[in-house]
């Protein structure tokens, strides 16, 4: 079974360091020295069961849009093993032109951040997002923070009630450090939930139940490369008390679901 990594963060090489470090600041995680390209993610993998990956990067400016889809795009080319996502910003001037241009370099999906992008998720302008990409492409969306109100979980139930045919990620269970409030909006929407940034914080016995709240069918496999390492992600994940089936679901099945096409090596 080929695993495949949901949620991964890649940058170029004259920029990665400097991401990290941002990224390692937003949250106040140290990142050590952890690299942040493709090139690093692979090697991070090489020889793991992780053999594909979700990839993406986040525009925290309009003008940033275009130059983060087309690396995204050239990452894949060269790498077969990745699977792209686009961003979008929410004063991006035309986010229908850029959703086609998009998906004529071959990316597969779109990924939001309405935290470090500065905007609430069911905002009138990412609702518009949501109108082109419904039926089209799945959606990432980075959810939840104690610190901020723009990915509260209340406005992602809106939004999917909004959108009923939106495929979505609610990434990191629905709620990054607000899991539990997350179950009281998320619970019985239509979503897939990626488990990436979670175990550390929940540790294994509150993993396994929220994966248990939601159904592992409903669970992807997502490690928040760079912030964490896939290789350990994996083996914490992989420790906890599934069957077989409930893994193939988990760390393969699911994600060719959100997807819509399968996957192999």
């Amino acid at each position: 079974m080929t695993v495949i990594d949901c949620h991964c963060h890649i940058y170029p090489p004259k920029i990665a360091a400097r991401a990290v470090e941002s990224v390692g600041a937003f949250y106040s995680i140290p990142m050590d020295a952890q690299g942040g390209t493709g090139e690093d993610l692979l090697v991070e993998c090489a020889g793991s069961p992780i053999e594909r990956f979700i990839v993406h990067s986040v525009a925290v400016r309009p003008d940033n849009v275009q130059p983060i889809n087309d690396f995204i795009a050239a990452q894949c080319a060269e790498h077969p093993e990745f699977t792209g996502f686009a961003t979008l910003h929410q004063d991006f001037a035309d986010p229908e032109a850029e959703i086609e241009r998009a998906i004529g370099l071959g990316l597969r999906g779109l990924k939001l951040h309405p935290d470090t992008q500065g905007v609430n998720m069911d905002d009138p302008r990412l609702m518009r997002i949501y109108e082109i990409v419904e039926g089209r492409l799945p959606v990432i969306l980075h959810c939840g923070d104690y610190r901020y109100d723009y990915s509260h979980p209340r406005r992602l139930k809106n939004v999917l009630r909004t959108f009923p045919k939106l495929v979505v990620d609610a990434a990191h269970f629905g709620g990054w450090s607000v899991y539990d409030l997350a179950v009281e909006y998320l619970e019985d929407e239509q979503c897939f939930l990626d488990m990436s940034s979670a175990q550390a914080l929940l540790g294994p016995r509150r993993t396994a139940e929220l994966v248990r709240i939601y159904g592992p069918e409903r669970i992807l496999f997502g490690s928040d490369f760079p912030m964490w390492d896939p290789v350990t992600e994996y083996e914490m994940f992989t420790a906890l008390p599934f069957s077989d089936a409930e893994f193939a679901q988990m760390l393969h099945g699911n994600a060719e679901r959100f997807l819509g096409e399968k996957i192999t090596r």
